[in-house]
């Protein structure tokens, strides 16, 4: 890659290269809204309600996009890559919000799924807009991780402009990873660097130009289908039960014990004995007790299945 060439992106803010922001649609004021400052509250919080409902159809009309993008991360995932997600701001923010909750989630472990954000982790609770412009700085976070043509890059940009994500995809892509692009506008440049654009136009904002509101909010449908959908694909979910949670604390481990009683139908005590010989593990105790085995067993048809329970219950 010509590091020269993405160096100059920072300086493109205003350039055609990357779109006039002022043009774009997320950018725009909302005729709506236009007496905002002068709405008694029931109304204010009244249109904000409506305006956020038109971001579930605006993410309808992405599903074939998404879908091909929870193709290609499962497949990366099967592969031993990652899902790493990339951003700036709150698009930055939501995405490393998915990718620390899928440990707990699905059991995966800290670097399967991975959050970047322009500024480093430190951004996420000390905004460090400036960072966004620099897509040289994508490319390092890329390279520390040693992102490889086994992974799955999501770019997140909610103006589908930012230089950070841009460098970010363009260097994913040279090292043959399989890129994804979210934004919230159409025509995005960040589209032209992706395998796999995904475009949500959520429109003007209640507050112009504030996309933490819709944006925000489609970016996170969007990264919750991604993550949750392929997730399912690799066999983290039986049923649309979360079998390789963690039970980390006691709401979990009393979520993990009314599971595996609805997946097997066992008794309290089966259950609890279950997951005693599975050291708390939902997904071992449901293979041992509806295959009727040992949890060393389960364990050996889980890892024959590739963790999916469906197919371990039924191997002899």
């Amino acid at each position: 890659m010509d590091l020269s060439t993405l160096g100059t992106l920072s300086t493109l803010g205003t350039l055609s290269t990357l779109g006039t922001l002022g043009t774009l649609g997320t950018e725009a004021r909302n005729e709506r809204t236009a007496e905002l400052d002068r709405m008694p509250i029931p109304e204010l919080l009244s249109v904000m309600n409506s305006e956020d409902q038109t971001v579930a159809l605006t993410v309808r009309d992405a599903l074939p996009d998404i879908a091909a993008a929870v193709e290609a991360i499962t497949e990366s995932l099967r592969q031993g890559g990652r899902l790493i997600y990339l951003g700036a701001g709150t698009s930055g923010r939501i995405g490393l919000l998915d990718a620390v909750e899928c440990p707990p989630t699905f059991g995966t472990s800290p670097d399967q799924v991975i959050g970047l954000l322009s500024g480093g982790p430190g951004a996420f609770v000390t905004a460090v807009e400036g960072a966004e412009d620099d897509p040289g700085s994508a490319v390092d976070d890329l390279d520390a991780i040693s992102v490889n043509s086994r992974d799955a890059v999501v770019g997140l940009a909610a103006s589908g402009r930012t230089p950070y994500v841009v460098g970010g995809l363009k260097h994913a892509a040279a090292r043959g990873a399989v890129t994804v692009s979210i934004a919230c506008n159409r025509d995005a440049v960040v589209s032209r660097y992706a395998d796999f654009p995904i475009e949500v136009p959520t429109g003007p904002e209640v507050l112009t130009g504030s996309t933490r509101l819709k944006g925000g909010t489609a970016e996170k449908m969007v990264c919750n289908m991604l993550s949750t959908a392929s997730m399912v694909q690799i066999g983290k979910v039986y049923g649309n039960l979360m079998v390789d949670v963690r039970a980390t604390n006691d709401k979990l481990v009393n979520r993990t014990r009314r599971m595996v009683a609805e997946a097997t139908g066992a008794d309290a005590d089966a259950v609890t004995e279950a997951l005693r010989a599975a050291d708390g593990h939902a997904k071992t105790a449901i293979v041992m007790l509806l295959a009727s085995c040992t949890a060393e067993e389960a364990a050996r048809r889980l890892d024959d299945a590739h963790g999916d329970t469906r197919t371990a219950i039924g191997l002899g």
